[in-house]
């Protein structure tokens, strides 16, 4: 079958798939081009501590002014570091300054997007807080991986570390250790949550105030700096600590 043009044979008819294709292929460049999927980070969480719901909460904010959208995984704090500074996730959430000096494929991001107050919990044992000298002589609970625990506790005689800070709580209470070490904030709603309240306190001062970062792993050298930029804007507007402030509050309301 031969084709015409003008009532002119032209050749072989075209193939009625080949037309299609043709004509599809050309429509698909004269068609605006489609919108880029969205980037998504994978962040490593701590999500059993409720102050790293906050700072995620925090992130989402920041990632959103980028156009980048935030999950989050939920892993123990040892694991959490092997899988960021490996790239198989993305970054940490949040955590102390230095953590680059063992994991130095992780980027600490500043300003500090959140800060935790390392507080000793009891079931009984009244004495005078005056930092982390003030619990050497005890017998005290940890949760390992945590930064802020192993560091202040370094060198103390009696420390025992649990996976998570559900049965480091439940510990405390069966009289494994004499001190719980945790963040206040955290830790006081753990032991809400257990119903444990009337049972377990803090005492008070806090041992520390400790400012809190967020890492990227190095992968994201260039977008670290755009969140940063965010970061700086955030933090002199006073946003940064309005939305702590309303974060926490929020988890203390629902806790």
């Amino acid at each position: 079958m031969q084709g015409t043009l003008h009532g002119k044979q032209i050749g072989p008819a075209m193939p009625r798939q080949t037309r299609r294709a043709i004509i599809s292929g050309l429509s698909a460049l004269l068609l605006p081009a489609s919108q880029p999927a969205q980037l998504t980070i994978r962040l490593a969480r701590l999500g059993e501590f409720p102050d790293q719901i906050v700072g995620g909460e925090i992130l989402s904010v920041v990632y959103g002014r980028l156009g980048i959208a935030v999950e989050f995984v939920d892993v123990p704090a040892k694991r959490a570091l092997m899988l960021s500074s490996s790239g198989e996730l993305d970054g940490e959430v949040q955590r102390i300054a230095g953590i680059q000096r063992d994991y130095p494929t992780l980027l600490q991001i500043s300003p500090p997007i959140n800060y935790i107050e390392p507080a000793a919990f009891t079931t009984g044992l009244r004495f005078e807080v005056r930092g982390w000298q003030s619990i050497r002589n005890y017998r005290i609970g940890i949760v390992r991986g945590v930064g802020s625990s192993e560091d202040g506790t370094r060198g103390m005689q009696s420390v025992v570390a649990a996976n998570n800070l559900d049965s480091l709580v439940r510990m405390l209470d069966a009289g494994r250790f004499d001190v719980l070490v945790t963040d206040l904030f955290s830790g006081s709603i753990a032991v809400k949550k257990l119903n444990l309240a009337s049972r377990i306190r803090p005492l008070t001062p806090p041992l520390q105030q400790i400012s809190i970062y967020h890492y990227l792993n190095e992968r994201h050298r260039d977008l670290a700096e755009k969140v940063a930029a965010v970061l700086r804007d955030m933090e002199a507007s006073g946003e940064l600590a309005q939305l702590r402030t309303m974060f926490r509050r929020q988890l203390l309301e629902t806790s």
